[in-house]
């Protein structure tokens, strides 16, 4: 039940559109990809410098870009800050309908930066606003929220539980980032894996380098992308010995920063896998 997958973060540094991004997926040998949608119109994407989907788009074409090359999108990448509506909540709700246009199954976000205003309670308090708006509307699409690991109240187990527990929908569930799991110093990466499969519905593969984690963990709540999977401080095997009797397919999306690691990351998982 575990498949494997790419975010397309692994084009961004080489200046390249949404269709090369997917072309060279399915080229390295990747069954899925995880699109990165944003609102409105932005210079490098509609200059084909960059791989974001402008939701302003017809979905129907990305998903014809992606059927021409026998490629499945196991979710969007649509993180939006959660404690601050005024952007998040208009934003998810498209990137819900969007996803279920495209037959993209989860949405993936995470809490966000916080107002620097604030109160913890306060920022409780948007969140749960902002994902009941969110749920509403996955529940009638069919839709799941993966959230993630990835700011200032995900970063240990007990917060990341804390905001999933904000909403009771079937809609919400776990996206989990190995890497950030790792670099946010929450806790052990595996007994946390361990404690939310059963909320599982999309992780990130994400590696962190030796150097990085030695001189960040701790210090960051995460990162971007990490490095080749099998070349960083995540034990892969321990990983897919928790998630194998899993009920439900699981995607492993690989989030890192180049086509040469994307290809390294394929070949070490997809042995293991």
């Amino acid at each position: 039940m575990i498949k494997l997958g790419v975010n397309m973060e692994f084009v961004r540094h080489h200046d390249k559109p949404f269709a090369w991004g997917v072309e060279k997926a399915k080229e390295i040998g990747y069954e899925y990809i995880e699109p990165m949608v944003h609102l409105g119109r932005e210079l490098l994407s509609e200059a084909g410098y960059f791989h974001s989907v402008s939701m302003f788009d017809d979905p129907l074409m990305i998903k014809e870009i992606c059927d021409k090359h026998g490629i499945k999108m196991s979710g969007l990448s649509a993180h939006t800050p959660l404690c601050k509506p005024e952007i998040s909540v208009e934003y998810l709700k498209m990137a819900i309908r969007f996803a279920a246009e495209l037959g993209a199954p989860v949405v993936n976000t995470d809490e966000g930066p916080k107002p620097v205003w604030t109160s913890k309670e306060m920022d409780y308090a948007l969140m749960e606003y902002t994902l009941t708006e969110a749920a509403r509307v996955a529940e009638r699409h069919g839709i799941l929220i993966g959230l993630e690991q990835h700011q200032q109240y995900s970063k240990t187990p007990e917060g990341l539980q804390s905001i999933c527990d904000l909403v009771d929908s079937p809609s919400i569930g776990v996206n989990f980032d190995t890497g950030n799991a790792y670099l946010g110093g929450g806790g052990d990466v595996y007994t946390w894996l361990e404690k939310v499969k059963g909320d599982l519905v999309h992780l990130h593969a994400k590696d962190i380098s030796i150097q990085q984690g030695k001189n960040e963990r701790g210090k960051v709540t995460g990162t971007p992308v990490g490095c080749a999977c099998g070349e960083g401080v995540v034990d892969w095997k321990q990983v897919i010995r928790i998630l194998r009797d899993i009920d439900r397919e699981i995607v492993f999306s690989v989030e890192c920063g180049t086509v040469p690691d994307a290809i390294k990351s394929f070949e070490y998982l997809s042995k293991l896998i």
